[in-house]
């Protein structure tokens, strides 16, 4: 018996591994054959939020875990992408998407996990082709998922004989609020609502637990997968937390009404199973995918509620960053070019203020290392990105436009300041590598090479704050101003670089210490050279190219 208890546990967990990897890998390969284009499908569609549901329900199906999903959403909110009313509509669509693997199992042909295991294989190994790799990866997949289940099956096939399963399936069934406990617990332990649903159909395939013992556990389940967005918003944006909150009432609200409308809910899914014949795994497949649907439906007029509900619970501000543009309404080139021209000017000011809030930040993660500084850096750093490509679009799209030589003057200087503003971007993020590395190898840099850094980048920040207003005003002043401060830190990094040279002659610093202090100090240096382009465009000084 001992034997039997091992085969039986060790069967179950290893199967289980295996399902939750086949997910996994059939997820990264869908996403893969799909494209790498799942964030751009959110926020094309999530403004309207039943556009929302739809298009989410498809990006939980490719990714084969709401998790994911709404893991993503959660990073999107933080990072500005996606606001969080926008986020309601994205959780309840990756509800719905979730059961698609519920459907996958229900097809009978677990049977047939290993044949397709190969196949994936050959496809993997055989062929050079990217596509047919990618296919290759959701095929083996799929069969791992299949060959999971029916391993952990056979190893959930001697509970039977257990006398206190028997007791427990039965305390199930009398008492439905220890199912949602179960389910619920379980999900939380295994991160994964498509295993437990997974193993849920097999314990009701093998006719271990009957119907009434299974759908408490499914709604348990549904509570269960919250908690990984609840983790993902720990130290999040408020934005991000408001996401992660609505995820755990709309399933615990779900899941309580369901469990009230237990009864007709259970004669409901008895019929269905009945009326279209279902095998056992497809009867609790249909149920998962009814609740799921049937809770989205219920809850959907209530979006403002619920997010009125959550912004009492969760105060604050709601984003940390914007990352779409906020003034660039296509309208203007037909209508008023010169209209469009300050919109354009107005958005690459904003852009301008995000450089030294970045550059700001990396200032902040150099001297107290605290990870959140680095974090902002890089979402400023991914804003800055899209809003270069948002404006220079926007901007090409204008000079189609008949404008007069004065606005086209202008018009090249925005271009050129946008490209001037990414590449800040480009430095401060190559800083903020530096001192990853930096503090990952415990690289030592003197109080003098801290306090130089420091210095330089406080006249960093001053020339790209006052490059920034030089272009917003069009103050001639404040660009002179922004000429000579660039000097300055000419001269500075010079200094720097010779008391580098002395303090490594001296033996106070090390060769590694010299390298991320001369890198910091170049970047830095380079940062003034993109802010005295955008005082150059100012005073019209800049020859063209």
């Amino acid at each position: 018996m001992e034997i039997d208890v091992q085969k039986m546990i060790f069967e179950f967990i290893g199967g289980l591994g295996i399902f939750l990897f086949g997910i996994k890998y059939m997820g990264d390969g869908l996403q893969k054959v799909a494209g790498d284009r799942l964030r751009e499908m959110l926020d094309r569609f999530t403004s309207n939020p039943l556009m929302g549901v739809i298009a989410v329900a498809v990006v939980t199906i490719l990714v084969q875990s709401s998790s994911t999903t709404t893991v993503l959403t959660v990073g999107l909110v933080n990072a500005g992408f996606m606001t969080f009313r926008q986020a309601i509509g994205v959780i309840m669509g990756a509800n719905i998407g979730t059961t698609f693997t519920a459907f996958i199992i229900g097809i009978d042909i677990k049977a047939y996990g290993l044949p397709i295991l190969a196949v994936g294989s050959l496809m993997i190994f055989f062929f050079k082709n990217k596509k047919v790799t990618n296919l290759g990866q959701t095929v083996f997949g799929l069969g791992a998922l299949f060959f999971g289940l029916e391993t952990m099956s056979g190893g959930m096939k001697p509970l039977r004989s257990l006398e206190a399963f028997r007791e427990l399936t039965l305390s199930m069934s009398e008492n439905p609020v220890l199912g949602v406990v179960i389910g619920t617990l379980f999900t939380v332990i295994v991160q994964s609502s498509s295993a437990t649903i997974g193993i849920l159909q097999g314990l009701f395939g093998e006719g271990l637990v009957d119907i009434q013992a299974a759908l408490p556990v499914l709604f348990g389940d549904n509570i269960g997968t919250t908690i990984t967005a609840v983790i993902a918003a720990i130290g999040a944006s408020v934005g991000a937390k408001r996401a992660a909150f609505v995820h755990v009432i709309f399933n615990v609200l779900g899941a309580t009404v369901f469990l009230l409308l237990l009864k007709p809910f259970t004669a409901y899914v008895e019929w269905l199973q009945g009326y279209l014949n279902l095998g056992p795994e497809m009867t609790i497949a249909f149920a998962h995918g009814s609740f799921n649907i049937a809770n989205t439906v219920v809850q959907f007029p209530f979006v403002a509620v619920l997010a009125w509900i959550v912004i009492k619970l969760v105060p604050g501000e709601d984003s940390l960053i914007e990352f779409k543009p906020q003034h660039l309404d296509p309208i203007f080139i037909e209508q008023s070019p010169s209209l469009a021209l300050d919109q354009a000017k107005e958005e690459v000011v904003r852009m301008g203020q995000y450089a030294y809030k970045g550059l700001e930040e990396t200032s902040l993660y150099l001297n107290n290392k605290q990870q959140k500084h680095s974090e902002i850096a890089m979402q400023i750093e991914d804003a800055l990105n899209n809003l270069d490509r948002k404006i220079t679009d926007y901007l090409i799209d204008l000079s189609q436009a008949s404008l007069t030589d004065e606005e086209s003057l202008k018009h090249s200087a925005l271009m050129d300041s946008v490209r001037d503003l990414e590449r800040i971007g480009d430095h401060f993020e190559n800083i903020i590598e530096l001192i990853d590395y930096k503090n990952s190898n415990k690289v030592y840099l003197t109080p003098q090479a801290i306090d130089d850094l420091n210095t330089m980048f406080d006249l960093t920040l001053m020339t790209v704050k006052q490059a920034t207003k030089a272009l917003e005003t069009m103050n001639r002043e404040e660009a002179l101003a922004v000429v000579q401060k660039e000097n300055e830190l000419d001269r500075m990094e010079r200094s720097y670089r010779k008391k580098h040279i002395i303090r490594l002659n001296e033996g106070v610093c090390t060769g590694q210490a010299g390298i991320v202090f001369v890198d910091m100090v170049s970047n830095l240096e380079r940062i003034g050279d993109h802010a005295v382009n955008i005082a150059e465009e100012v005073l019209g000084e800049k020859e063209s190219l």
